[in-house]
């Protein structure tokens, strides 16, 4: 067998790990943790395998690693892979769609639950002893079911979402993305709509686009101010698709009732963000693949990948770089 270099630069399950270790040399070394930099960087020219997530991969990185053949992504969003500079290489680009979307949707629905009913905040007025009688109308939710939902992005997540919606909780829905998608549901549940329906017509907006040149800042001032008054957003896609002044703009300003995020502009969110304690939003730390289960299922597809591409052979899953050349 033909022993390859391959540099890991996010931790793997230990038996993810001895996979890779049992055919190809290994490097362990996380960039992002103090004293491995060095380590990383010392790996990476002859390294001709990475794999790892969530670490700008591009041309000044490529640049140090002239023997690279895969990059393994542990993720499926690409926006942190410099495409165009990948397939100049002919370098491949694997990553892991599919296993996560049931988790992720579950999340983004608890988050629209979350934020309607007001959980977080009235989860806090109990834990401060605050509760000494019934509630009054002024700290009521609102309620979800029969309620619009718009979706925005309907790839494998926004299918998924607008299933537990419509036929869980009798929700219509709309949903807004680039190239024409069934809804996969049955007729008269959901339909395709154009941006300005989705922001005028929906209670709650879900963001679930891919991070890209297009979709980068895409809702914000314009946007909010179409959104029906009292409507809720929810971010579990990527933190730059969203203008977060905007946001707090509309959040301040009553446009927007609340809004659940999962994403922010820069993460782990600074400590002097607004939005880490305003009463209108439910603050989540990029979480939405993050259960046992599901990280597990991405680690392995992630070394299949990778194990396969060294090899020759065809990944599960890789991701298509020739558009952005």
């Amino acid at each position: 067998m033909n022993r390859k270099q391959v540099l890991v630069y996010r931790a793997l399950p230990d038996e993810q790990l001895e996979r890779v270790r049992r055919e190809h040399d290994v490097v362990v070394a996380d960039p992002r943790i103090a004293g491995q930099e060095q380590a990383f960087l010392d790996a990476l020219p002859n390294a001709q395998g990475l794999i790892g997530s969530s670490y700008p991969v591009d041309e000044a990185l490529l640049a140090r690693a002239p023997r690279l053949e895969v990059v393994s992504s542990i993720s499926v969003g690409v926006d942190k892979y410099q495409l165009d500079a990948l397939h100049r290489r002919g370098i491949v680009l694997c990553h892991t769609p599919g296993v996560l979307t049931e988790t992720v949707a579950d999340l983004l629905f608890a988050m629209m639950l979350a934020t309607s009913r007001r959980i977080l905040e009235l989860g806090r007025y109990v834990q401060q002893g605050r509760w000494k009688r019934s509630i009054g109308q002024d700290m009521y939710g609102w309620d979800v079911h029969g309620k619009t939902l718009g979706i925005l992005g309907y790839g494998r997540i926004g299918q998924a979402l607008a299933q537990r919606a419509a036929l869980g909780f009798n929700m219509p829905v709309l949903y807004h993305t680039r190239r024409p998608v069934a809804s996969g549901l049955p007729e008269g549940k959901a339909r395709s709509a154009t941006l300005d329906e989705v922001l005028r017509q929906s209670d709650f907006i879900v963001v679930v686009l891919p991070l890209t040149a297009q979709t980068e800042g895409m809702i914000g001032e314009k946007e909010f101010a179409s959104m029906k008054p009292g409507a809720i957003l929810i971010n579990g896609a990527r933190g730059p698709i969203v203008q977060e002044t905007a946001l707090l703009d509309a959040l301040d300003q009553g446009r927007l009732r609340a809004a659940g995020l999962d994403v922010f502009d820069i993460e782990p969110l600074p400590q002097d963000s607004p939005l880490r304690d305003h009463p209108k939003v439910l603050p989540l730390p990029h979480i939405g693949s993050a259960t046992h289960e599901t990280r597990q299922a991405m680690a392995v597809m992630a070394v299949d990948n990778l194990l396969l591409a060294l090899r020759g052979e065809k990944p599960l899953a890789a991701y298509d770089t020739a558009g952005a050349a």
